[in-house]
């Protein structure tokens, strides 16, 4: 197996998250080879180098990666609500390591990443990858001149301006279908985005996130993503994908 930096290998056996990692190198708490570690770029080999954590064995964990299709009416976290479940009730044997790649508000369907790699998921919801995400709501009103001036130059709001990598419609009766890809994951931007153009959201589904499509998956059910698809979103935030993907 090739190496990982520090930071990343005790990220993915999750003994510390990558900013986590940095102060249990510093506090003087992480060896390698029976050896302090020096930093949290410090090269390990999973398979040669023994690495201690307060003295403790740790190792590399085995990776998950999931596609599930959220139906609206769950909670994109493992706190449960009165009223509303939670996603990690959908995904059978569901461990402590696994957590959801980005939110979908409540009402939102549609296509939800879970993975064990932490570095990964923080990669693909950071801003700076710009890793897209596609969407396609049903809404009333009609999309006028103006606002298709606004998709293009991109729509404002309280925090700035919203610009789609792409944008179809498709009108119907008392509405139509707006389809948007966007590269970016505020908090509930596709509803917002909506209401600055004067749309009232129907429904919304997520139907793609990177190179992940949602294809037709069935709501409520998860599958473990391809090897294919595993090592493209690795490379979608310029990640050597891990060897068992490839």
């Amino acid at each position: 197996m090739s190496t990982l930096r520090l930071a990343r290998f005790l990220a993915r056996s999750g003994a510390a998250s990558r900013r986590g990692a940095a102060d249990l190198v510093k506090a003087g708490r992480v060896r390698v080879n029976g050896r302090p570690a020096t930093g949290p770029g410090d090269p390990v080999d999973p398979g040669r180098d023994a690495v201690t954590v307060d003295g403790r064995p740790v190792r590399l964990a085995s990776i998950v990666w999931l596609a599930l299709h959220k139906p609206a009416g769950y909670v994109t976290s493992r706190r449960r609500l009165p009223k509303w479940p939670s996603v990690f009730d959908l995904v059978p044997g569901a461990d402590a390591a696994l957590v959801a790649v980005g939110r979908l508000d409540v009402m939102t369907e549609g296509l939800l990443l879970f993975t064990t790699d932490g570095e990964l998921a923080a990669r693909l919801m950071h801003p700076s990858y710009e890793v897209p995400r596609s969407y396609r709501v049903s809404v009333t009103g009609a999309l006028g001149g103006a606002q298709r001036e606004a998709l293009g130059r991109g729509v404002a709001l309280e925090e700035g301006p919203v610009r789609p990598l792409a944008w179809r419609w498709t009108p119907a009766i008392r509405g139509g279908v707006l389809e948007l890809t966007l590269a970016e994951g505020r908090r509930r931007v596709v509803r917002r985005l909506c209401a600055a153009l004067g749309l009232g959201v129907r429904s919304l589904v997520r139907t793609a996130y990177g190179p992940v499509q949602l294809g037709r998956l069935s709501g409520g059910t998860s599958r473990p993503l391809s090897p294919k698809e595993v090592s493209a979103v690795y490379r979608a935030v310029r990640l050597e994908p891990p060897e068992s993907s490839t």
